[in-house]
């Protein structure tokens, strides 16, 4: 529907959740925390979903963090509930078992930075810019340094998040945010390239394997070689592995059964 607040489509292998509020900026409100949440658990009950593609309406804002517009309300809590709702959304995306792609056409500010490290690929148009401005308006990005953490460097994330200045997407592919900076004409020929090379390998696969990274990021070596060396073992008994290396024999496409 095009008056949500998200829309949510199928294409082909993948599917899109598109932030739905340009006239914002896609700024967030409860209703794209909601929409984007619901994106994320449709694509994983569906089992003919093999990506997932995260980007914002127009060609201005991927998502320009929380809607500022209704002052304290992009912060105001329920001090009952010992969960915020955003970041259960960065919970569930770092749960996920499908890969997922960010797709930023345009300005990737704050909360919107979160929703950029919570997918596992990124991909912005060379125009694009970032930033971590809560300091400006005296709150601080709290919840993306849970995920920034692990992708960008410390001194970096330093003074993005106590300067709040913007950054252009060349420091952002420079700094790990992004696989690829493309001029904004071959955005979208770019993520469609990423999604046919994700979608043509083994589902199986790829869930078992992003849980296992999931599970070993924060074991120390010995703990995560004695997972991993179980998980392989497991991991080659499900039918995809046995499709797989069936095929490599024969010299064929595999056919994935996704099990």
């Amino acid at each position: 529907m095009t008056g949500d607040a998200v829309i949510i489509a199928k294409r082909g292998p993948a599917l899109w959740i598109t932030i739905n509020r340009p006239d914002k900026r896609n700024a967030i409100n409860a209703a794209v925390v909601e929409g984007i949440g619901r994106g994320y658990r449709a694509a994983h009950d569906d089992a003919a979903v093999r990506v997932i593609v995260l980007t914002g309406a127009g060609d201005k804002a991927f998502c320009a963090g929380a809607d500022l517009q209704s002052t304290g309300a992009a912060f105001s809590q329920d001090f009952s509930r010992p969960n915020v709702d955003y970041a259960d959304l960065l919970r569930l995306a770092q749960n996920a078992t499908k890969p997922s792609i960010a797709r930023i056409n345009g300005v990737c500010m704050a909360g919107g930075m979160g929703l950029l490290c919570m997918t596992d690929l990124a991909v912005a148009a060379d125009s694009a810019l970032f930033g971590l401005p809560e300091v400006k308006v005296g709150v601080f990005p709290m919840q993306v340094m849970s995920l920034l953490q692990d992708i960008a460097p410390r001194r970096l994330i330093n003074e993005w998040a106590l300067t709040g200045e913007p950054f252009d997407a060349r420091a952002a592919l420079a700094a790990g945010l992004l696989n690829y900076a493309v001029p904004a004409a071959e955005l979208d020929g770019k993520i469609e390239w990423l999604i046919a090379r994700l979608s043509d390998k083994s589902p199986t696969a790829i869930r078992r394997g992003k849980y296992a990274m999931r599970a070993i990021a924060s074991m120390s070596f010995d703990q995560a070689i004695a997972y991993t060396e179980s998980q392989i073992v497991l991991l080659a008994m499900t039918e995809d592995a046995k499709e797989g290396l069936t095929a490599f024999a024969e010299k064929r496409k595999p056919a994935w059964p996704g099990r």
